[in-house]
Parts: C-alpha cells; sequence; structure tokens
C-alpha cells in the first residue's frame, strides 16, 4: 500500500528529527528505515586510498565529505530519501558545504562513493535509484564481496544507462570533471 503524501511528509520530518543512537548511522532510503553500524577498517580503507587519488590526480579542485546527508528525489509512493553516502564529491564547482544544512540537496554533486557492508544490497540497488533520481551524475561502487569496483554513469529516471565494473587491481576510468584512471589494485 502506498502511503499517502501526508504520511509521506510526516515520515521526512520524523526522520529529520531522529536522534540516533551512538555508533550508528540513520537513513531513509525508498520509505525504509536504515541504520547500520560505523564501518570497519577496511571500509575506510578503501574510501582513504580512493579520496587521495581524487586530491592528487583530478585536474580541478575538490571537495570531499564523508559524513554529508543527500536529499534525494522521491521514490514512487515513498518519503524523500535521505541519504548518507560513503563520500560525497564536488568537483570544480562552488564551495557547496560551505554552510550547508544537515541535509543538503543534491544538486551540484559530481560523485558519490559507496563501500559494501553489511547490507550490500542497500548499495548495489536501492542507493542507486536513489542517485539516479538524484541525477548525481556518477556513483562508484566499491563492491567487497564481489572485488570490483563499478562506475555508474549517466543518470536517467530510477537507474544509470551505464556502468563500467573492474575487478580490483584494474583501473576505472573517471570521466570528466575527474578525467583519470583511478587505481583499485590497493582496495585488494
Amino acid at each position: 500500500m502506498t502511503p499517502d503524501p501526508y504520511t509521506q511528509k510526516l515520515l521526512s520530518d520524523w526522520f529529520v528529527r531522529l536522534d540516533t543512537p551512538e555508533g550508528f548511522r540513520a537513513e531513509l532510503v525508498e520509505g525504509e528505515f536504515v541504520l547500520t553500524p560505523l564501518p570497519d577498517g577496511h571500509h575506510e580503507h578503501c574510501i582513504s586510498r580512493l579520496v587521495r587519488q581524487l586530491f592528487l590526480r583530478s585536474e580541478r579542485d575538490v571537495q570531499f565529505s564523508g559524513n554529508k546527508g543527500l536529499k534525494l528525489g522521491n521514490a514512487p509512493g515513498c518519503a524523500q530519501d535521505h541519504v548518507v553516502p560513503d563520500g560525497t564529491i564536488i568537483a570544480g564547482g562552488p564551495r557547496l558545504f560551505r554552510g550547508a544544512p544537515a541535509w543538503m540537496p543534491c544538486a551540484g554533486v559530481s560523485m558519490v562513493l559507496e563501500v559494501t557492508s553489511i547490507r550490500p544490497e542497500v548499495d548495489r540497488v536501492a542507493k542507486r535509484r536513489c542517485y539516479a533520481r538524484g541525477g548525481i551524475p556518477l556513483y562508484l561502487l566499491v563492491d567487497r564481496d564481489a572485488g570490483a569496483t563499478t562506475l555508474f554513469s549517466e543518470p536517467e529516471r530510477d537507474d544509470y544507462r551505464r556502468l563500467a565494473t573492474a575487478a580490483f587491481g584494474k583501473p576505472v576510468t573517471l570521466p570528466e570533471p575527474f578525467a583519470f584512471d583511478l587505481d583499485t589494485a590497493d582496495l585488494l
């Protein structure tokens, strides 16, 4: 049963005021409340290795946040998605993080990064749809179970039209505004 718009608004309002328990991260993904524990060391290693390359090798100034809440479009019949990517990246644009509210709109975000954790299907499927609906140009998924990195591009409605997958150890080509081959050898 699809909740009415009033119920969807109540759910969104409740979620924004939620006091998340210490040591957890809360998200509202396609109408589902997702509460996950803080990530493990390998998860953080993957993020740090990739972000280092973004800062050193990108042709444009890169801004990064590892804990920025994004408000995205609604899934059909659901309250507005509130997602916290493992990495939110802005390349060459205005300083969007400065003065941004806790849950900022996704306009101007160049790429989001997710590293799979205890619920990999959320990263592989639900968040992918959320990011596409939000019009985020690039979604980089590090799938630790599959041992591969996938770059999704060309968002259209609920999905991305293009994807490129490379096994850990093989490069992933990042298009503009980054324009370099991302080395994934250190993710092994």
